[in-house]
This record gives structure tokens, C-alpha cells and sequence, in this order.
């Protein structure tokens, strides 16, 4: 029989799934938290824009609340690594188990070498193979410089200008022989052999079948519930390969078919789903969360609409530059563009839109995540601009804080230099 589910029961599991159901630990986040976490998500997105912060630290915010970042890089940048880099949904730290299935699927010619001469391409790989295995992981300005490589660039086109070097480079890292032993403070990743990073050295050959279950189901147990698509998506997986996996995991009891009431699609759980009674979580998300991967599952099951707007022309933004949307309870109920203005300590909120149904409490819980997020990104204020129609309640829930906090104004004593006093004279003096 199948299990009919309403669509606040679904929103529960995926929410639980993903671990944003529950209220943070309060306890110091320690690297085993995280390492849980990592787990529970199976892979974070990499991307370069760092206008708040990489979008890779910011899914660990959204659930473990302030934590130390070097706990990341560490699990990725230390033997024996717990995460490492690949193709996944788009660039991704992955678990290192999931490596060698990926290598099966992911087929990114676009990305490195696959159009140049074959004889350049082949004679640029024993090159670079040949420093890696007697060198020190290598950035590829590092390789291009110790080969002698010189070459005249392209610079009037838009985009990723690569020299033969990087794009040979990003060929041998979508074959699985170099991969990325750790990335520079400029964000450049440091390659190196394979062998050398994945702890299993060289990944063997995987059944592709078997490997497309596996991700699949790892999938399935990030999201909790979903379609074929939302399964096949979070790893960028082919959508025909994935149906024939679902059916495989059905017939092996680690699928269940469901039915939710207002979700007019076919819709499976992973059999280890599980459904709080509430869920009570609170979380900013990064554009690049693995809770709003897939478009059309975030508008079907929690009714908001949602795209990234980076790439669109200033004018003709609807919200603004790098918008996070902001979860409370069970719902997604605003959005908030944000920009971390390091030199000047702040946390500029430049724009804040409520949902239509928004609660009476949003602005208030809204303005207490943004402060911890100042905490964690070590600012000192958090500057709402007048723009969006939550922008006003916003502000003055964060000057309410601000208040309650520093009742008098962050004045200094003068004999102690702590805030929060006036100094008093005694009219005897």
C-alpha cells in the first residue's frame, strides 16, 4: 500500500534529511559535527564568489551555526581526507567513497582538452605528469612557470581565458589522474597526482549500474523524499540512468513510493527517512545549498520561487546580487541580499523581501540569524539598506537586539574601558 503524505509532512523529511529540521547545538561545534554533517549532505558546491563568504563554508553555518572554517580545510586539504574535490552538482567537495562512481558519470568535455590537437594535448600530460610525480602539489600558474610554458592569450573574450597548461590540467582532473590537493587563499586549486589525494590511491574501475545506485541512493537520502529529478540532479546525474536506478532501489526495499497531497508528481522517500513532529529549524541558505539545488522541488514543496540573479544585469534584478533565502520552521519566508563589507566590519543587508506569508515573527528571527552571522563572519554591525518591504521591521528588530544587548549605547567606561556604562560623578566631588 502506498503512503499518502501531506505536503507539510514532506517538507518535514526533506528538511530533516537535509539537517535543517532541528534547533543548532549550543554546545562548541567540534570537526566531528561537521564531519556528521558532511555526511548527512554528501557533498557541498564550490563556487568562487566570495562577496559574503565561499559558498562551500556556508551550508555548515546554515546548520551548525558559528564553527571554525579551518575544520573544512583541514578535512580537505589533510591526509587521510574526508572530502575532496570533483564534478558532482557542478564543482563539489564530494566524499572521497563517491569518487570513483562519479568518475563513471561525470563527463565534462567541455571543461578541459578534449578540442585541442591530440598530439599537444597528450605531449602537455606527460608533462605535467611527469613534474607532479617528483613535485609538491602545483597551482597552474605554479606548472605553467616550472614547465617554461609561454603562450600568447586571448583576453578579449569573456570568461575562463585558460592557457594550454590549465586546460590540459582540468582535462587530467575530469579523468580522475590529478586532483586538487588543496586551493590557495586566492581560491586556485594546488594539483597534484591522484594517487596522492584519493586514500584509496588510484580508484578502480566501477560497474557504472552499481555505481549510479549508490548515487542515487545517496541522493535520495540527502533530500529525504523527492522525484527522479531531485534524485538525479544533486549529483548531476543522467536523468534516464537515474529512472532505471530508482526502479532498481524500489525492487531492493531501499526506495518507497509515496503520495503527497498538493506534490502532483511520482514521488519516492529513502526507506531511512524520517519525519519530525516539527520541525524548528532557522537558517540563512546559500544560493548554492543542497536545499534549493533543484528549482522546481523548492517551488513544488515549499511554494517559493527562486533564482540566482549573479549573472544578470543589475537592472534587471528583481531582488539583488547574492540573495540567501531564509528559512524559519517549516517554510521559507524571505529573502535577503547580502554583502560582507570586511574593511568596514559590517554585514550589509541591501535588501530584505518578506514572502506572502510570512509570520508576524520573521523580522525578529531574521534579525537574530544575521547577527550570528556577523559573529561568525567576525564583523561588528549589521546595516540594513531601505530597500525591500521587510527592510523597515528588519531594521528595527536589529536596533531592538542592538538595544536589549547595549542599553546605553556602547558608551565606555572610563576607568574599566568596557561598554555599556555612563560615567557618574558624586555631588560631594
Amino acid at each position: 500500500m502506498t503512503v499518502s503524505l501531506s505536503l507539510s509532512q514532506a517538507r518535514r523529511m526533506a528538511l530533516e534529511a537535509q539537517g535543517l529540521a532541528r534547533v543548532r547545538p549550543t554546545t562548541p561545534i567540534t570537526a566531528r559535527a561537521v564531519g556528521r554533517t558532511f555526511a548527512q549532505l554528501q557533498l557541498v558546491q564550490i563556487d568562487s564568489v566570495n562577496v559574503l563568504a565561499r559558498s562551500h563554508y556556508l551550508p555548515f553555518f546554515s546548520r551548525l551555526g558559528n564553527y571554525d572554517t579551518a575544520i573544512l580545510q583541514s578535512m580537505a586539504g589533510r591526509a587521510p581526507r574526508r572530502m575532496m574535490e570533483y564534478w558532482a552538482h557542478e564543482a563539489s567537495f564530494i566524499r572521497p567513497e563517491h569518487f570513483p562512481d562519479l568518475l563513471a558519470w561525470q563527463k565534462r568535455y567541455w571543461v578541459g582538452a578534449h578540442s585541442l590537437d591530440e598530439e599537444v594535448r597528450i605531449d602537455m600530460e606527460n608533462r605535467i605528469l611527469a613534474v607532479l610525480a617528483t613535485s609538491r602539489p602545483m597551482t597552474a600558474s605554479e606548472l605553467t612557470a616550472k614547465l617554461g610554458h609561454d603562450e600568447v592569450q586571448d583576453r578579449a573574450n569573456w570568461g575562463w581565458n585558460w592557457n594550454v597548461v590549465k586546460r590540459v590540467l582540468e582535462h587530467l582532473f575530469e579523468e580522475g589522474r590529478v586532483s586538487a590537493a588543496a586551493r590557495t587563499a586566492q581560491f586556485e586549486r594546488r594539483y597534484a597526482l591522484t594517487s596522492r589525494v584519493y586514500p584509496g590511491g588510484t580508484p578502480e574501475w566501477m560497474d557504472p549500474e552499481a555505481s549510479m545506485d549508490r548515487l542515487i541512493e545517496a541522493a535520495a537520502k540527502a533530500h529525504g523524499i523527492g522525484t527522479v529529478r531531485c534524485f538525479a540532479d544533486y549529483f548531476r546525474t543522467p536523468a534516464k540512468a537515474g529512472q532505471a536506478s530508482v526502479e532498481r532501489l524500489l525492487r531492493a526495499g531501499r526506495l518507497e513510493r509515496v503520495t503527497v497531497k498538493g506534490w502532483d508528481r511520482d514521488v519516492f522517500r529513502h526507506v531511512d527517512a524520517k519525519i519530525p513532529r516539527r520541525a524548528e529549524g532557522r537558517a540563512l541558505l546559500s544560493p548554492f545549498d543542497s536545499l534549493v539545488f533543484e528549482r522546481r522541488r523548492l517551488e513544488e514543496l515549499f511554494g517559493f520561487h527562486y533564482r540566482i540573479e549573479i549573472y544578470t544585469p543589475a537592472a534587471k534584478r528583481r531582488f539583488g546580487y547574492y540573495v540567501l533565502p531564509f528559512l524559519l520552521r517549516e517554510a521559507i519566508v524571505a529573502r535577503v541580499d547580502l554583502k560582507a563589507d570586511r574593511p568596514g566590519g559590517r554585514l550589509l543587508v541591501r535588501s530584505a523581501h518578506a514572502e506572502p506569508s510570512a509570520p508576524s515573527d520573521t523580522a525578529e528571527e531574521l534579525a537574530a540569524e544575521l547577527c550570528l552571522m556577523r559573529d561568525w563572519l567576525g564583523l561588528q554591525e549589521v546595516v540594513v539598506s531601505p530597500v525591500g518591504d521587510l527592510a523597515r521591521t528588519l531594521n528595527e528588530a536589529i536596533a531592538a537586539r542592538r538595544h536589549s544587548q547595549d542599553p546605553l549605547g556602547g558608551r565606555v567606561n572610563p576607568l574599566t574601558g568596557e561598554t555599556g556604562y555612563v560615567a557618574l560623578v558624586s555631588p560631594v566631588d
